[in-house]
């Protein structure tokens, strides 16, 4: 199955990939690996805000983490001009929004790493760090960058 299919299958279009907010590039690529600068969650045009453990549950913080999967996928196409180019998710950075008592950062992540490994089976599969964070750039829920391994041109 395609890379395409596999996102239509999933109900997914990608989105126009967000502008840079500040003084910063959406990816780069040095070698065989495309460094992917941190993608907020975005619901009908509008970042998704809040902070977990206090206004915001789980559900909400992974469904915005899974926004950001699909934004990360915007950038990467953007950057190398089709995904079926990606050889690997080499690893996903996640920083969650959170109240000094919530601590299921790593299942708020799972919307992302769950994406990707829907998107890419076994090549999706990733190293990952979550973190909790006191706040995010416009008040977003979470943000993610990544490191993926493509293809030789």
């Amino acid at each position: 199955m395609s890379i395409n299919e596999r996102l239509a299958e999933h109900g997914i279009t990608l989105p126009e990939p967000a502008a840079p907010v500040a003084a910063y590039v959406p990816a780069v690529r040095v070698g065989n690996l495309l460094h992917i600068s941190g993608q907020l969650p975005f619901d009908n045009g509008a970042v998704m805000t809040g902070r977990l453990g206090d206004d915001r549950d789980l559900d909400y913080g992974r469904a915005a983490a899974r926004a950001c999967g699909i934004m990360l996928l915007a950038q990467i196409k953007k950057a190398i001009g089709s995904l079926d180019k990606v050889e690997r998710i080499v690893k996903l950075g996640v920083f969650v929004s959170s109240a000094g008592s919530f601590t299921d950062q790593p299942k708020v992540a799972d919307g992302a790493s769950t994406l990707m490994a829907d998107i890419f089976g076994e090549a999706g599969r990733h190293a990952r760090a979550a973190v909790g964070v006191p706040v995010l750039p416009l008040g977003a829920a979470v943000e993610i960058d990544a490191v993926v391994a493509v293809r030789a041109d």
